[in-house]
């Protein structure tokens, strides 16, 4: 039964839970033989799933177009309609990025430590897979592939629970990955997309702790809260992306001000995009005005405390809300601040701790700022943008991790591992 079929029937079908039961007996099935698979094997299926989404561009944009027509219907600012939107760039993009993860390393089975005892055990440490990986996303659909690949190269299963908005979209995504898997001889059910939009699937996934090892959970406030607050199996949290720019009194005018507009403006729906600027109280009377002008012709609203308001009274009046506040959008909140220590004492209150950056040619506060900052990923002289696991050089990412266990910034293919210990012995028992 093709996965268009199986939509079709499950649409239509009242009995989510045993859609999902059925959907995990396969998921964990196909993990126990993606554990075996060599590296070859999972290489091949990532290129030649990369050649079907080329081949198949031309229905995977027409799903794409039907799903942000909806979109718009149904009045989604236009921020969030840029999440979803597929075009032949960012399609290419997707299917590079499976050639990226295609040629990594591959994770499983690397040992990472070995040893041995004076008894004569020989203990080694070795990455394994996770086993069955469930993603709950929104509505972005190169999240379908890059989670698929990322799974299917550190060896697990993957389920696949993306957001309505993207739903054709993710259906077309797919269907191509599956032509790769069936190309290098492994099964479908490595990658399986949830066949409803039906709310209820989130729950069902996050009870299924039999078949579920880890839940990836990747959009906005509510819903990482609701899997927190619900999953009865671990998770990987990729919380709000409240990123901040901190430009210092030793900063370099020229790329202030270029970081600070490419951080903000390149693409404003990331979660790597700045939603506010920090600026050392010694520089701003004269760097302030120019970075906010710079900001203001690449068409962001500002919204600013009462000293930035000062320098720049066009700026809106910022209230306590707009510091926590993950835009994704044209806006960004700017305050004034006393040094490093204001800029480290404010992210470490204010931020979600994801990707914060200092701009500056003093070395010392350099490192002072990427000691104490309290987050994921801390830059220098860098735009907050380059929070990405393909910038990384780890081909695509599942999402930025913030929490501090297990895995933490870009989940990649080796995030998706764990490991086991193996130990040879030659009769030995303990007295």
């Amino acid at each position: 039964m093709s996965l268009a079929e199986t939509v079709e029937q499950t649409d239509a079908a009242t009995d989510v839970a045993a859609v999902m039961l059925a959907i995990g007996r396969r998921a964990r099935a196909a993990s126990a033989a993606l554990a075996l698979a060599s590296g070859d094997a999972k290489d091949r299926a990532l290129r030649a799933a990369a050649a079907a989404i080329r081949a198949d561009a031309e229905r995977i944009l027409a799903a794409n177009a039907e799903d942000v027509s909806a979109a718009r219907a149904k009045g989604q600012r236009e921020s969030l309609v840029d999440r979803l939107v597929l075009d032949p760039k960012r399609l290419e993009g997707i299917a590079a990025g499976l050639e990226a993860i295609a040629g990594l390393p591959d994770p499983v089975g690397t040992v990472l430590a070995e040893w041995t005892r004076p008894n004569g055990l020989r203990i080694a440490r070795k990455r394994v897979p996770l086993g069955v990986i469930g993603i709950i996303y929104e509505s972005r659909p190169n999240v379908t592939v890059d989670a698929g690949g990322l799974c299917l190269k550190a060896g697990n299963a993957a389920i696949l629970r993306g957001g309505s908005e993207s739903f054709h979209s993710s259906r077309a995504l797919v269907e191509a990955m599956h032509k790769g898997l069936r190309a290098a001889g492994l099964t479908e059910d490595a990658i399986q997309l949830v066949p409803t939009r039906d709310r209820a699937a989130v729950g069902e996934l996050l009870r299924m702790a039999e078949y579920v090892d880890v839940i990836v959970p990747r959009g906005g406030r509510s819903l990482i809260e609701r899997v927190q607050n619900e999953s009865r199996v671990p998770v990987f949290a990729h919380l709000d992306g409240v990123c901040h720019v901190y430009v210092d009194a030793g900063a370099d005018p020229d790329k202030a001000e270029a970081i600070a507009v490419n951080a903000k403006m390149r693409r404003t729906s990331v979660c790597g995009a700045a939603e506010t600027l920090l600026v050392d109280r010694a520089v701003a009377a004269g760097l302030l005005p120019r970075i906010a002008a710079a900001l203001a012709e690449a068409g962001c609203a500002l919204r600013g405390d009462a000293e930035a308001r000062a320098l720049v009274p066009a700026m809106d009046e910022a209230t306590e809300a707009d510091w926590s506040t993950e835009y994704l959008d044209a806006v960004i909140a700017v305050a004034v601040v006393d040094g490093v220590g204001g800029a480290v004492a404010h992210i470490n209150r204010w931020g979600s701790h994801h990707t914060d950056s200092i701009v500056t040619e003093d070395p010392a506060a350099a490192e002072r700022f990427l000691n104490e900052v309290d987050s994921a990923i801390v830059l220098h002289n860098a735009s907050t943008q380059f929070a990405d696991g393909g910038e990384f050089g780890m081909g695509a990412e599942i999402g930025i991790s913030t929490g501090r266990m297990h895995a933490r910034g870009p989940v990649g293919a080796e995030q998706l591992t764990s490991f086991k210990y193996v130990v040879r012995g030659d009769g030995q028992t303990r007295p």
